[in-house]
C-alpha cells in the first residue's frame, strides 16, 4: 500500500510538473503578438521612406548608420535596410502574415530609390538629394579620423561591405517571392553593374564606376583595385551563382568561372594574398593604416574559398595553392611571447620580409594627425588591431576532410552542376549558400527575456551601440600626441563612431533584427517538432 501511494503521490506530482510547464511553456502565438508589435513600431514610427540606419536615440532625435546620419538618410549595410528587408522576407515565410512583405516591399522602394544611375549602390541614400549627400561628406564624413572611405565624395557606387551584391541579391529575393516584375528592371540593372564592372581577369575593384585621376585631388584612389577586403570579390560571385541557379540564364557561368579563377592567379607565389592588389597585381596599400602587406587572415580565408571552389567545380587547380598557404601562414605565426589570446599571427606582413609591421597612429583629429607603420607591437590601434585570429587549424582540417573525396563526391552538392540547375524544384526560388542558419534548439529563458523586454511603446532598446561626437567642425589641435594612439575615436571634433560606455539605451536595427531571428527559430522550431 505504501508503495502504491508513493507511486500516487509521484504521479500528482508529474501531473502538476507538467501542468505548470503548460502554464509557463511560451506559445508561438506570443512570440507572433511580439514580433508584430516590434516591427510596427519599427516601420512605421522609425523608418524613412520605409529604410533603416543601425541606431536611434529613443526620441528619435539623432540617428546614426556606421556614422552619424541626417534624418533624410538611410543606411543600406548590414544591419541597416538591405538586412531589415531580408528579415521582414524571413517573417513573411514563417508567417504568413502579409504585414511582413508590406514591410519588405517598402524597404525594397527605399533601396530602388537608392540605385545610381549604373545599377549599383553607396553605402546609405540621402532622400534630400545629391547636394545633401556631399554636405554631409564635407562636414561628419570628413571628420571621421579612422573612417576614411567617408572622408570624401566619390559619386560612384561600391562592393564594400557587401553593399551592392546584397542590395541586389534583396531585389533579387523580392522578385522571385511573388514573381512580382516590379523589380525586374532594377534587379536587371543591378546584374548588369556586377557583370559590367569584372576586370577581365575576374576581379572586382572596391568602387565602380571607376574615377580616374581621382587621386590627383588629393585622395589615394586605392578603390580601382583588385579588392579582397570585405569579401568584395567573393559576395559577387556568391550573387552570380544565385542568378544563375534560379534565373537559369547560362550567361552567368564564364563570369562565375572568371571570378573564381582570379583567386588562383592573385596568389603570391609565397603562398600569401594581399587584402588589395593595383593593376600590376602587386600588393597596394589603401586607406593609411592598411599599408602595402600580404595578410594572413586574408591568406587563410581565401584559401578555404579554394576549397570551396574546388567543391564547385571538381578542378584540382584550386587545390594547389592551398598547402602553399598553410606554410606560409605556419611560418609566419606569432611567437608564443607575442601571442594575445586568440590573436595568432601579426594583421601585416611585410612584403620582402616576411616580417610584422604593426600601425600606429599620433595627433588628435583627422585633419592634424597622421598613422605610420613600423616594427613595434606596443600601442597599437583599437580600431583595427595590429594581431589577428586566424583559423589556421580549421584551413588544414578542411584541406584534410575535402582532399579525401573523389572528384564525383567533392562537387555532389555544387550548385554549378547541370543535374542542380536543371532540378524543377529549385528553379524561380530563392537560391542562398547558407547566409542565414538559424536551426539551433531556443533557450525558453532567453525568448521569454526577448518578449519581456519589449517596452510600453513596443521598442527593444539597448545600451550596445556605437554612437559619436556631434559635429562641431575641423579639428583644431595640432599637438603630436599619443594620447589617442589606442582609443577609438580622438578629440571632440572626431565623428567616427565609438561604443556607449552609459546606461543611455537606444534603438538598435541589430538588437531587433537578432531579436526578430531568435522569435521566428522559435517558431519554426516548435512548428518542425509538432509535426514529427
Amino acid at each position: 500500500m505504501r508503495t502504491i501511494s508513493k507511486l500516487l503521490l509521484v504521479f500528482a506530482f508529474l501531473q502538476t510538473g507538467i501542468h505548470l510547464e503548460a502554464q509557463t511553456k511560451i506559445s508561438g502565438e506570443q512570440a507572433m503578438k511580439t514580433m508584430l508589435k516590434a516591427t510596427e513600431y519599427m516601420v512605421q514610427n522609425v523608418s524613412t521612406n520605409g529604410g533603416y540606419v543601425w541606431y536611434y536615440t529613443p526620441d528619435l532625435s539623432r540617428q546614426w548608420g556606421e556614422m552619424e546620419a541626417y534624418k533624410s538618410m538611410i543606411w543600406l549595410q548590414h544591419p541597416g535596410t538591405i538586412s531589415m528587408g531580408h528579415l521582414f522576407i524571413d517573417a513573411y515565410h514563417t508567417t504568413k502574415n502579409e504585414y511582413y512583405y508590406q514591410a519588405a516591399q517598402k524597404a525594397a522602394a527605399a533601396v530602388v530609390q537608392g540605385q545610381s544611375l549604373e545599377g549599383g549602390w553607396n553605402y546609405m541614400v540621402d532622400f534630400k538629394g545629391e547636394e545633401s549627400l556631399k554636405q554631409w561628406y564635407n562636414t561628419i564624413g570628413k571628420n571621421g579620423w579612422r573612417l576614411e572611405e567617408f572622408q570624401h565624395y566619390y559619386g560612384n557606387s561600391t562592393f564594400d561591405d557587401d553593399v551592392t551584391s546584397d542590395a541586389a541579391r534583396f531585389l533579387l529575393r523580392m522578385y522571385l517571392e511573388k514573381k512580382n516584375s516590379i523589380y525586374k528592371p532594377a534587379l536587371d540593372k543591378s546584374i548588369e553593374f556586377v557583370l559590367v564592372s569584372q576586370y577581365p581577369n575576374g576581379g572586382w575593384p572596391q568602387r565602380y564606376p571607376l574615377k580616374e585621376g581621382f587621386s590627383k585631388k588629393g585622395f589615394p584612389d586605392y578603390t580601382g583595385f583588385y579588392t579582397f577586403n570585405d569579401d568584395v570579390i567573393w559576395e559577387n560571385i556568391h550573387f552570380l551563382i544565385q542568378c544563375y541557379v534560379v534565373l537559369g540564364e547560362q550567361r552567368f557561368l564564364e563570369p562565375i568561372h572568371k571570378g573564381m579563377d582570379f583567386y588562383r592567379k592573385s596568389q603570391d607565389k609565397s603562398g600569401a594574398w594581399g587584402q588589395q592588389l593595383n593593376m600590376k597585381m602587386e600588393v597596394a596599400s589603401a586607406r593609411t593604416y592598411e599599408p602595402a602587406a600580404y595578410l594572413p587572415s586574408a591568406t587563410c580565408e581565401n584559401a578555404m574559398l579554394l576549397l570551396k571552389f574546388y567543391q564547385f567545380t571538381g578542378d584540382k587547380q584550386f587545390l594547389e595553392g592551398v598547402p602553399k598557404a598553410i606554410h606560409w601562414l605556419e611560418k609566419t605565426a606569432l611567437p608564443k611571447d607575442k601571442i594575445e589570446g586568440n590573436r595568432t599571427h601579426p594583421t601585416f606582413v611585410e612584403v620582402k620580409t616576411n616580417k610584422p609591421v604593426y600601425v600606429h597612429r599620433k595627433g588628435a583629429n583627422v585633419k592634424f594627425g597622421s598613422y605610420y607603420v613600423d616594427y613595434n607591437d606596443t600601442n597599437l590601434l583599437s580600431h583595427y588591431y595590429g594581431k589577428a585570429h586566424v583559423e589556421l587549424q580549421e584551413l588544414k582540417d578542411e584541406y584534410q576532410r575535402v582532399t579525401q573525396f573523389s572528384d564525383k563526391d567533392a562537387t555532389k552538392d555544387s550548385p554549378l552542376l547541370p543535374k542542380q540547375f536543371h532540378d524543377v524544384e529549385t528553379q524561380q526560388e530563392y537560391y542562398d549558400l547558407n547566409r542565414y542558419n538559424f536551426s539551433f534548439k531556443p533557450e525558453e529563458s532567453k525568448i521569454n527575456e526577448i518578449i519581456n523586454s519589449l517596452d510600453d511603446q513596443n521598442r527593444w532598446l539597448t545600451s550596445r551601440v556605437s554612437i559619436s561626437n556631434p559635429y562641431i567642425g575641423d579639428g583644431k589641435n595640432e599637438e603630436q600626441t599619443d594620447k589617442y594612439a589606442t582609443t577609438k575615436v580622438g578629440d571632440e571634433t572626431d565623428t567616427s563612431p565609438y561604443s556607449n560606455t552609459t546606461n543611455q539605451k537606444y534603438i538598435s536595427t541589430g538588437e531587433f533584427i537578432s531579436n526578430m531571428r531568435m522569435l521566428l527559430n522559435y517558431i519554426q522550431y516548435n512548428k518542425s517538432n509538432t509535426v514529427n
